[in-house]
């Protein structure tokens, strides 16, 4: 079994008091421990970063503006399967938009949406850094380039 499923089960302070050890607590390992929660629980919750308050003694505003401000993060939970969305302009010149309206479509979801089965979260992201295959979909860790409308269906029917 995935070790991350196990760990989702645990209290969300358990697992970033973990983290935090395994980091220390200075300030500057505030985006790694983030990005450790955010891999390990699926997203940041406030019990992590109330956690991170207490044993950083950083302010929780900070701590949540840092995790809001990336896109990388979030501090809500997301779907099984997170989709992220190249908006960026060569993907758009390369016929983005109606590949996002489609996908919009059949999810029946907008961005930054959680599909009520929890399978699915949409979101758009400025740059994946492949612009040579735009449009591009990051579906988990799987790429999908030159897509077209029509290639969503069959892209989507690979994830259960």
């Amino acid at each position: 079994m995935d070790e991350n499923v196990l760990l989702k089960d645990r209290p969300h302070s358990d697992i970033a008091r973990t983290i935090i050890e395994q980091h220390g607590t200075e300030e500057e390992e505030l985006i790694p421990i983030l990005h450790d929660i955010n891999d390990k629980i699926g997203y940041i919750s406030g019990e992590a970063i109330e956690e991170i308050n207490q044993l950083m003694k950083i302010p929780k505003s900070q701590i949540y503006s840092v995790a809001t401000f990336y896109k990388m993060f979030t501090t809500k939970p997301r779907g099984r399967h997170v989709i992220h969305f190249c908006a960026s302009a060569p993907c758009h010149v390369n016929g983005a938009k109606a590949v996002w309206e489609k996908l919009k479509e059949l999810l029946d979801l907008g961005e930054d949406e959680t599909s009520d089965d929890g399978k699915w979260t949409l979101v758009t992201t400025s740059c994946l850094g492949l612009c040579g295959v735009g449009p591009v979909l990051l579906i988990d860790s799987d790429v999908h380039g030159n897509v077209k409308p029509e290639d969503l269906e069959r892209i989507l029917s690979r994830y259960s």
